[in-house]
């Protein structure tokens, strides 16, 4: 019966997502979200792929299939998460570019730990493929429960809505991610059976499609202005003042000031001197010739009865 419910679902998605994407081109979105519009696509394009192999291919196959499916979604997934956060901070560039570098030191520590927990782990009955994807899955899920929980704290302080696209796609991905963690935890400890954790993924997922279809339907709001914003000013200011120092305390742009005010004064002097110079050499150079007398003061005539 969990294998029917299960293969119903399956066989749902494609259909919802197609919906998705209708909803997602009607509104524009793919402008805003190119990443979440091709994630949408390639999920479709995925079960397009899986299926026929599922049905009339053989095991290892749909084993290999399955897997780089999985390890290309995930990656994809995670630069939504980068394509979320960027639009939260959009109207904060320094915020902004200290998440995006944050991001990449974060995909480069989880590669290393995938490829670190594999290579230490080669006695393990699952294929190293299926190890480094897994761990990759973990990391992956636990950067969007913790992205959705960093929107609901956050978002007065950003002057994020819960209307807005970007907080709805953070929504269903953060709902899903939370749902599979729990249930990997729960199959860890022998809690549940694989086709109980494979049908609580599938319907969660499928919340979060009907999720995503709903904001794509909603009409986006402005961010709300309040006084909140002022703390996210804030940081924005004080990581400007790092990036370019200017302040008192600093004394290597105090110098360059400095040198830069004597070089200003040195040239603004002869050109504010260059005319009075011009006469006063001009009348030494008078002066100085052999029989000759330059008075510097025009004559004025004399009176008559001066004058014997």
């Amino acid at each position: 019966m969990n294998a029917n419910i299960q293969l119903a679902l399956w066989i749902a998605h494609p259909v919802l997502e197609l919906f998705l994407i209708g909803a997602m081109l009607w509104r524009k979105l793919p402008r805003t979200f190119p990443v979440f519009f091709a994630y949408v696509v390639f999920q479709v394009l995925n079960f397009l792929v899986l299926f026929p192999i599922y049905k009339f291919g053989s095991t290892t196959a749909y084993f290999y299939a399955y897997w780089i499916s999985m390890a290309i979604s995930l990656a994809i997934g995670f630069k939504v998460i980068h394509e979320i956060f960027l639009d939260v901070f959009r109207p904060y560039h320094t915020l902004k570019d200290l998440g995006t570098v944050l991001f990449k030191w974060a995909a480069l520590v989880m590669l290393l730990v995938a490829v670190v927990v594999t290579a230490s782990s080669q006695g393990a009955p699952d294929s190293p493929l299926v190890q480094a994807v897994i761990i990759g899955q973990r990391c992956v899920r636990v950067m969007q429960c913790g992205l959705i929980l960093f929107l609901l704290v956050f978002s007065r302080y950003l002057g994020v809505s819960w209307r807005q696209h970007s907080f709805g796609i953070a929504l269903g991905l953060g709902g899903f991610a939370t749902v599979d963690l729990v249930g990997m935890a729960l199959f860890s400890g022998g809690q549940i059976r694989p086709h109980t954790v494979s049908l609580i993924n599938t319907t969660a997922y499928s919340l979060a499609i009907f999720t995503w279809i709903g904001y794509a339907w909603v009409t986006t709001t402005v961010r709300t202005a309040s006084a909140n914003m002022r703390m996210s000013q804030r940081w924005e200011q004080g990581l400007g003042d790092l990036r370019n120092p200017t302040g008192e305390d600093s004394l290597i742009p105090m110098f360059e000031r400095m040198v830069d005010r004597a070089f200003s004064h040195n040239r603004a002097e002869p050109e504010r001197e260059q005319p009075e110079q011009k006469d006063e050499k001009r009348m030494v150079t008078k002066m100085s010739v052999p029989g000759k007398a330059v008075v510097p003061f025009s004559p004025r005539p004399l009176p008559k009865d001066l004058v014997r």
